[in-house]
């Protein structure tokens, strides 16, 4: 199996039970090894008080983003820190794409960077996600 084709059914197999992000409205746009980019387009129930897209909307979207990015290899990985800082408001209507990397991968310990941006290309968040691999496959592949 390569690499693509690991990443493309580790994704799908998540994706499958994956609540969360359908419930927020996501949509997957790209995975492969080490990266993904998810797509949010900022619904009127996204937004706070302010008029603006809620900042745990914002992170939600980057953790999604760096979940599939981390687990792109099929070995089981789960979140152990995570921060972002917002930089500009998002706005109904807006449509947003979280686009995570690998920065670093040690042992069971990974490094990601997901930014967050509207499409007219404006920064909208940088987050960063530390991740840690635990026992397991998201599906059975023999090697």
């Amino acid at each position: 199996m390569t690499a693509e084709d690991r990443a493309a059914r580790a994704a799908d197999t998540m994706w499958a039970d994956d609540a969360a992000s359908a419930w927020f409205g996501m949509e997957r746009v790209a995975v492969s090894e080490g990266t993904a980019t998810l797509r949010l387009t900022v619904a009127p129930h996204h937004c706070n008080g302010h008029g603006t897209c809620h900042g745990g909307v914002i992170f939600s979207l980057a953790d999604s983003a760096f979940a599939f990015a981390c687990n792109s290899r099929n070995q089981a990985t789960v979140a152990q820190a995570a921060q972002v800082s917002f930089l500009a408001p998002g706005r109904a209507g807006d449509v947003l794409t979280a686009t995570a990397r690998e920065v670093s991968l040690n042992g069971r310990s990974g490094l990601y960077d997901v930014t967050v941006t509207r499409a007219d290309g404006t920064n909208i968040a940088e987050f960063r996600g530390m991740s840690r691999a635990i026992p397991g496959q998201l599906f059975e592949e023999t090697t």
